[in-house]
């Protein structure tokens, strides 16, 4: 039988204790994120706070407003550093990420893919100090001492051999003269049966051909236009004789003549090791030449850390160490791509290309989005190979903001400019946070 109301109110029941999700008490959860909280607030929270607020005082303290910002986008320094940090958000991620893409694709089904991704991976455990001090011998210019360019030398030399005479040249009253172009041309047409001299200087001893002799007289020849090629001075005063071959003086071994008559060549030859050569009849009347391919400046590469191409340079060295951490993410999320959804593709008729542009590109689509997120976070704040890297008369054009911000706060002792530098990059990283959260909320949500 119920109970009757006798004209009281209820009394409400004492409420309970409001918990998480998770079923714990509210006071507990704080008194376990407080330690985070405290973290967060030191470390994160309080230098943005305070970098914000030092950003609107100059270097000596004083109240500026935006002077500092202004700065920043009135500076050359800065400009050229704000410059360099949008090619390198342009391009590093996206080469790195393409790089990864391939490398992981390629090696899918290689039996030894797994060996490759791992020489590809090693440079991720060398520091990027490490990483800048080596690239900075690899790009060094001297071909002796750098390995790019003794690779793009090599290379060069195999179709467009440098001449071993590049500073070769006729000395006062020689039988020789300008033929234009570089090339030096005998005043006079020379004879069978005349030996003829063809003495240059400008060489030094020490950068004579090994192969090299002691220069010889040519011996006459009825038949043949014979004549002498040689290094035409004698160390020491007063002596050896002008326009004749000495034995202390060396041929020029290798070196072409060419026989030219009314701008045609007739004939061509190359100096033995002493010096001497021999042209055939049909040389006779003719002028003997010294081609200009005979004095052309030895090849020394390309200036790899020059004002142009620091910039590439030092993305090209961001790129060894980065790819292979794209790679390895790229080919974790491959794995889990459905198989047959590929061999479906492939017996609809699609060839491998179709596939993997319109089944494996957009399957991979979230890790390439987190690998791209995760590059252009990491170039953004690039500091180590910048400062490295360059030499004292690159290092302007290779700048980037975290290298100005060092600069600025350490060498100019300007902790303004320095804090507005910071916040630039901190509203710089904010936009890819944002989408990188989105992004995230997406896929939860499938």
């Amino acid at each position: 039988m119920a109970s009757a109301n006798t004209g009281g109110t209820a009394q409400a029941a004492p409420p309970t204790p409001r918990k998480s999700v998770t079923g714990t008490r509210r006071a507990v959860a704080v008194v376990f994120l407080l330690p985070a909280l405290v973290l967060l607030g030191a470390l994160v929270l309080y230098p943005i706070g305070y970098s914000l607020f030092r950003s609107f005082f100059d270097k000596s303290g004083d109240f500026t407003a935006f002077g500092n910002y202004k700065t920043m986008f009135t500076d050359d320094g800065i400009r050229t550093a704000i410059k360099n940090n949008a090619i390198w958000v342009v391009v590093a991620p996206t080469v790195a990420t393409a790089l990864g893409l391939i490398f992981a694709v390629l090696t899918e089904r290689v039996r030894w893919g797994t060996a490759f991704k791992l020489i590809i991976f090693m440079p991720m455990a060398i520091s990027m100090l490490a990483a800048g001090i080596i690239f900075r011998l690899v790009y060094e210019s001297d071909p002796d001492r750098g390995v790019a360019n003794a690779v793009v030398v090599s290379v060069h030399d195999t179709f467009a051999e440098s001449s071993a005479f590049p500073q070769a040249h006729p000395a006062m009253n020689s039988p020789l003269k300008s033929g234009g172009g570089g090339a030096f041309i005998t005043k006079e047409p020379v004879r069978a049966g005349t030996p003829v001299v063809l003495p240059l200087t400008g060489v030094a001893p020490d950068q004579m051909p090994d192969d090299a002799k002691a220069a010889k007289a040519a011996k006459a020849d009825p038949d043949k236009v014979t004549g002498t090629a040689w290094q035409d001075f004698t160390r020491g005063k007063g002596r050896g004789r002008p326009n004749a071959p000495d034995a202390a003086e060396f041929g020029y071994p290798g070196i072409k003549i060419e026989a030219v008559r009314d701008g045609e060549v007739v004939a061509s030859t190359e100096a033995a090791p002493d010096g001497t050569f021999a042209l055939p009849k049909a040389a006779d009347g003719a002028q003997l030449r010294y081609p200009a391919s005979n004095f052309r400046e030895p090849y020394n590469g390309i200036e790899w850390l020059g004002p142009t191409l620091i910039t590439p340079s030092i993305i090209g060295s961001y790129l060894w160490m980065w790819a292979g951490f794209a790679m390895v993410l790229i080919a974790a999320g491959l794995a889990s791509v459905p198989r047959e959804l590929l061999e479906a593709a492939r017996v609809d008729g699609a060839n491998e290309w179709q596939v993997f542009r319109r089944v494996t590109v957009p399957l991979l689509a979230p890790v390439l989005a987190v690998v791209l997120v995760t590059l252009v976070i990491n170039v953004l704040k690039i500091f180590d190979l910048v400062f490295v890297i360059p030499p004292g008369s690159s290092k302007d054009e290779a700048n980037v903001l975290a290298v100005q911000l060092y600069n600025s706060a350490f060498g100019d002792q300007d902790a303004g400019v320095a804090s507005a530098i910071a916040m630039l990059l901190f509203l710089l990283v904010i936009p890819v946070m944002l989408f990188n959260i989105r992004r995230m909320r997406r896929e939860a949500q499938r």
